[in-house]
Order: structure tokens, then C-alpha cells, then sequence
């Protein structure tokens, strides 16, 4: 709960040569502040995945040495492998982990595209969130033809025009940058090397064939064993175990079965433990029972505010404070919020509400982790203020850096409670829907949540207002409290609509 984090997971055409993937992570630790989380290489696919996070300038910035280096060192020419790809760095996804938005992704995709068309002359095509034009947001559509068909295709057919870059290709290939939700890479391998076996697998399970939402597949031959590729886009609709059982069936069909699974880099927590509790027939099964989550919730490992924060609001310092409370409050709301539609989710009763649970269960999740990021950036924005009121103002020069710092530092002290109440207008208006949809045993819980969302929006706006009040940018400071009450009606709206629920759930007037 440091800074804001963005995850990077590029794809290289290269998997045999060592040295060269070597070289390319090795331009991407170079960069300050950024960590490599995993590197995967497989040498029938002949491609390597590195996964590597950190702040956004900085993940952009590994992003293009890593780009610049897998030019430099990978001919497409020159390359046989068994997966799809346009490019020597074949995709560069984007993902939001905590503290930035998908549009702060989009942005960074964008900027990246541009500069790696501009700089290094490679042609760059914008998918997923980042996409420019609707044909362009799934992968499949860009790699149609793979590198030797787009290195005719790219001269002659407008279509093929790339957002960024030149209209040719060179040694180098094309480069597929975007923004995405989290992906799961997860392979099935067959017992059996008829690779004719797989792709009908991967054709009956897959969503452009008529198969499950959410699921990518393809049928390869690697290690000498048919193999079902495949990219889950979203796991809490189409999630793994039900994937696995599916293959499996298919698989019978055709006299063979599964001989074992392999995941491609990283993977959510929460995949697994749905599949354990899917397989294991846990029904009641809540996160918080593994023993390593609870003991990391006990030392205050697990992110977001941790139990001293408590302590901390209670001393006498300026920080944490109301605004850090305000962002506690939210956290604690879409908690709430995120357990109700959990505990919808499963349930027969509940059927017709399973897709939409599963959404607001996601998001609830997505609005968690900012709340709880929150509370250490309007701290450590207050702080600045603080810093900034207490500069030297001695002379005119002294007393001008001094009125641009503290400027600088209150805009950024009234845009951290903003964020923190649109989030808890979200929240609100999820736990609605969860108090609605949800299972009627939590239907206290999901009250509780839009209660605590009430409260964080109207402790977060005390704070907008005050830090508005200060400023010398009043276009600016109008624009904060049109955004605010905005919300405010907002928020208004969905608590009228939470209190006609509760008047007929229980009779009384609250």
C-alpha cells in the first residue's frame, strides 16, 4: 500500500535461446522500482512470458527497453514455434493492480504504442481496452495471418494499417499493446500426441466457437504431447475447475483423458481457492479459513489498512485523519458489499443473480483495493501539505516556491478524498443491488455496507470542500465540487432506494 502498481506481462517470440530472454529481463530490472515476478519460456511454443510490476512511469519505461532489446536480439525471419505471433515482443498487456484505474492503463498503452512506433520504427496495433476501432480489441483478430501474412498484408490492405508506426514490417514484426483485466494462461496436456484431438477441444470449449464466455483455446503440439492452450479473461464466470471437467469429458470422447495442467505465469489466489472449493464441494467455505491469509490479516500483511491503523488514528498526530478514515470506511463497505454477493453466488435459489453476483463480487474487489490504497495517499497528500506550509519564506523567491508547493500539494489533497467518494457512490450503489439480488440472509450485511459507503463519502467530501476552499485555482476547485455533488445526488438517489428496501424487508421507518 505503497504506490500505485501496474502489472506488465509482455509476450516474446523466443523460448530457446536463454541468453537473449536473459537479456531482455535484464533490461527490465534495470529500471527503478520495478520487480520481475515470473518468467516462463517454452520451447515448442518458442515464446516466453516475463511478468513484472511496479509504478506506472516505470512499467512503461521497462516495457520499452524490453520492446527495444527483443528487437535487437529476436529475428521473426528466422522464427519457428508453435504459437501465434506477429512480432518479436508480441503483445505488452497492461493491468491495473491497485492505486491506477484501466484508463490510467489505456493511457500508458497508448503513450507506449506511440513512442515504439515513433522511436523504433516498429508498427504497433492497440487491442483490448487500449483497441481504437471495435475489430481490433481481441488478439486473434490482429494476428490473423501471423508475421508472414501481415508482412505483405500491411503494404497493401488499409485495414491492416497500424495505429502506430510505419505501414511495413522489418525483422522486428509488429507489437499488440493494450489494457486488460487480469488473464490466467493455463494449459491442459492430453495423453496423447494427436494433435487433431486437441484443436477439436479447443474448438468445442472456446467462445468464438460457440463454446464457454470468457475462454481462449487452441490445440498445439508441445513436448510431444497434444496439448489444449488456453486464456480464461475472466475467471469468476468461466472459472477453471469447470474448464478442467469440461476438457476431461471431451477428452473421454475421443479415448483419451488428462495427463496434467500447467499454468503460464501468474494466477489470482482467488482462481484457486474457487477451484478447491468447487472440486471440494465447500459450500460454505469463506477465504479467511486458509491459515496463511489469517495469519497474514493478523500481522497486517495482506494490504490495504492495517490493524495499527487504528492506533494511529487514535494518537495525537495530524495524519492518519479524517480522509484516511473516510478511505477505511470505503474499504470496509465494498468488503461488505463483495461478501454478500459471495454468499449469492452458488446458490440454486439465487440462479437467475449468478452472472451479475459474480460482476459486483469482481468490482466490490477492484473498489476494496483502492479504498484501502487510499488511506496511505490522503495521509501521506496531507503530509505534503503539511511539508509545503513550512517551507522558508524569507525572500520573494522563497515565498513563490513556497505558495507553488503548497498549491501543488492541496490539489492533490482534495483529488485523493474526490476518488474516495466516486468510489463509495460505486459501493453504494453495488451494495443496492446486492440488498436487491443478493441472498436475503445477508440482506443486514449488504445495509451495513451502504451505510459505511454513506459514511465515507460524506467524511471524504468534508475534506474535498476544505482543500477547495484553500486553493488558488478556483476553475479547479469548482470543478471538485461539481464532481462532488454530483455524487452526492448520486448517492442520495441509491440510499432512497436502500431505504424503501428496508422499510418493506422489515416494517420499521429507517
Amino acid at each position: 500500500m505503497t504506490q500505485p502498481l501496474v502489472e506488465c506481462i509482455p509476450n516474446f517470440s523466443e523460448g530457446r535461446r536463454m541468453e537473449v530472454i536473459d537479456s531482455i529481463a535484464a533490461a527490465i530490472s534495470a529500471v527503478a522500482g520495478v520487480r520481475i515476478l515470473d518468467r516462463h519460456s517454452d520451447a515448442d511454443h518458442n515464446r516466453s512470458v516475463i511478468t513484472f510490476a511496479g509504478p506506472p512511469q516505470g512499467v512503461l519505461e521497462a516495457a520499452y527497453a524490453a520492446i527495444a532489446r527483443a528487437a535487437e536480439l529476436i529475428d521473426l525471419d528466422e522464427h519457428r514455434g508453435e504459437h501465434p505471433r506477429i512480432g518479436a515482443t508480441d503483445v505488452v498487456p497492461f493491468v491495473p493492480l491497485s492505486g491506477v484505474t484501466m484508463d490510467d492503463c489505456v493511457r500508458i498503452a497508448r503513450q507506449l504504442g506511440e513512442r515504439v512506433g515513433r522511436d523504433l520504427g516498429i508498427p504497433v496495433y492497440l487491442y483490448e481496452a487500449a483497441a481504437t476501432r471495435p475489430d481490433r480489441v481481441n488478439l486473434e483478430r490482429l494476428r490473423r495471418g501471423e508475421y508472414e501474412g501481415l508482412k505483405s498484408a500491411i503494404l497493401s490492405d488499409a485495414e491492416r494499417a497500424p495505429d502506430f508506426g510505419p505501414s511495413r514490417l522489418g525483422k522486428a514484426g509488429a507489437t499488440v499493446i493494450g489494457a486488460r483485466a487480469p488473464l490466467i494462461a493455463y494449459n491442459i496436456f492430453l495423453t496423447t500426441d494427436d494433435v487433431e484431438i486437441a484443436k477439436q477441444i479447443a474448438k468445442a470449449i472456446r467462445h468464438s466457437s460457440g463454446g464457454m464466455h470468457y475462454l481462449k483455446a487452441l490445440g498445439l503440439l508441445v513436448e510431444g504431447r497434444a496439448q489444449v492452450s488456453m486464456n480464461f479473461t475472466d475467471f469468476t464466470h468461466t472459472p477453471l475447475a469447470r474448464v478442467t471437467e469440461l476438457i476431461r469429458r471431451e477428452a473421454q470422447r475421443h479415448g483419451v483423458s488428462v495427463e496434467h495442467a500447467e499454468l503460464v505465469g501468474l494466477v489470482p489466489q482467488a482462481a484457486l481457492i474457487d477451484a478447491a472449493q468447487w472440486y471440494l464441494q465447500l459450500d460454505p467455505f469463506r477465504p479467511d479459513q486458509v491459515l496463511e491469509a489469517r495469519l497474514y490479516a493478523t500481522e497486517g500483511e495482506t494490504g490495504g489498512a492495517e490493524p495499527a491503523f487504528l492506533d494511529g488514528l487514535a494518537a495525537g498526530t495530524a495524519t492518519p485523519g479524517g480522509g484516511s478514515a473516510a478511505a477505511y470506511a470505503g474499504a470496509m463497505a465494498a468488503a461488505l458489499v463483495g461478501m454478500v454477493a459471495r454468499l449469492t453466488i452458488g446458490k440454486k435459489k439465487y440462479a437467475a443473480a449468478q452472472e451479475r453476483m459474480a460482476a459486483v463480487a469482481l468490482e466490490a474487489d477492484r473498489l476494496r483495493a483502492s479504498q484501502a490504497d487510499a488511506v496511505a495517499l490522503d495521509a501521506r497528500s496531507f503530509e505534503a501539505v503539511l511539508a509545503a506550509s513550512k517551507m522558508p519564506k524569507e525572500s520573494r523567491d522563497e515565498i513563490a516556491a513556497r505558495q507553488t508547493a503548497l498549491e501543488q500539494a492541496t490539489h492533490r489533497a482534495a483529488e485523493v478524498p474526490l476518488q474516495v467518494a466516486g468510489n463509495a457512490a460505486a459501493t453504494l450503489d453495488l451494495a443496492v443491488e446486492a440488498a436487491r439480488d443478493g441472498n436475503r440472509n445477508a440482506f443486514s450485511d449488504a445495509v451495513s455496507g451502504a451505510s459505511l459507503a454513506q459514511a465515507a463519502l460524506r467524511a471524504a467530501a468534508m475534506n474535498v470542500r476544505v482543500n477547495a476552499a484553500s486553493v488558488a485555482d478556483r476553475t479547479a476547485a469548482k470543478r471538485w465540487l461539481a464532481q462532488l455533488e454530483a455524487l452526492e445526488a448520486r448517492a442520495a438517489q441509491a440510499a432512497s432506494t436502500l431505504d424503501a428496501m428496508i422499510r418493506k424487508q422489515t416494517g420499521s421507518t429507517a
